[in-house]
Parts: C-alpha cells; structure tokens; sequence
C-alpha cells in the first residue's frame, strides 16, 4: 500500500454538560456563538461564520463587506444525533469545491444532562498524498481548542 493508507482519520471527543438537543443546536444553528472569526478561509475581516441546518445546508463565512464564502456543505443530517460535511477547503486555507475530505460529528446524550460530542475528520486521501497529510496536521491540532470554544459556549448557554 501506498502513503495514502497512512492517512489516519482526526477523532475528537468533548464531553459537555448540556441536553444533548442542546449541544447539537450550539454547534450547528449557533456555530457563529463559537466559531472564531480569526479562523477562515474567505474574505477578511469576517463579520460570522454560519451554518444552515439542514441537509445540502453550507457552511458559510460573511465578511464585513457581505463578501459570503462556501468553506463546507452538509452531506447527512440527522438532529439531534449527527451531521456530516464535505470540508472543502484547500491545504493551503483556501476555499475548493472540488476538495472533499469530510467532517462527521455525532452526539451521544450520556444521561438526560450530558452529551459526548465525537468530531472525525477524515479522507484527506481525496486530496492527494501531500495536500491531505498538510490538512490531516493541520485540523488535528486545529480542532482540540476549537472543540473547547464550543463546550465553553454550550454550557454558559444552557437550555
């Protein structure tokens, strides 16, 4: 097998103190509490960064100037338990319909007041052997502090 068999998924997990309704909502309908607009791949300065539920909903960042730029499109969606996405973003940050490495959350309510959240980012493959090894480094050490933002904000906003 080739070096694309190494390109081993990014699995996240959080464990947050909220319904599990809860938690799904503040990721996806309240992505722009969370979201850091320091991090995009669109026009700068952003103004926030959405998500539209639904599936065949995008992932879309809104400069201050109305400048709107596609960074995902939601492929599954099933609330309050899990979404995937196409994340179409280019190793170099830049926003690429044609790449398709995907983003799968799922929820899993522990108890009626506690939800496990699990992020796996994977198939950098598609993206060729140097752009998805750059992107695979890049989102495994991205998402850790991206996943705390969005536990602080779930739970300083219980339901």
């Amino acid at each position: 097998m080739g070096e694309l068999a190494s390109l081993a998924p990014v699995t996240k997990s959080v464990h947050v103190k909220v319904p599990i309704a809860h938690a799904f909502e503040v990721f996806t309908s309240g992505l722009s509490r969370w979201w850091p607009t320091t991090h995009g791949i669109g026009k700068k300065p952003i103004r926030t960064v959405v998500m539209e539920p639904r599936l065949g909903g995008r992932w879309r960042e809104i400069a201050e100037d109305g400048t709107e730029t596609c960074a995902a499109t939601i492929i599954l969606w099933e609330p309050p338990h899990r979404f995937v996405m196409l994340w179409q973003i280019s190793a170099q940050w830049k926003p690429d319909a044609a790449m398709k490495s995907e983003v799968d959350v799922r929820f899993t309510a522990d108890g009626p007041e506690a939800t496990d959240v699990v992020l796996l980012h994977h198939k950098f493959e598609t993206m060729g052997d140097e752009a998805g090894a750059s992107m695979r480094g890049d989102v495994d050490g991205g998402w850790p502090g991206l996943l705390a933002r969005f536990v602080e904000e779930a739970e300083r906003n219980r339901s």
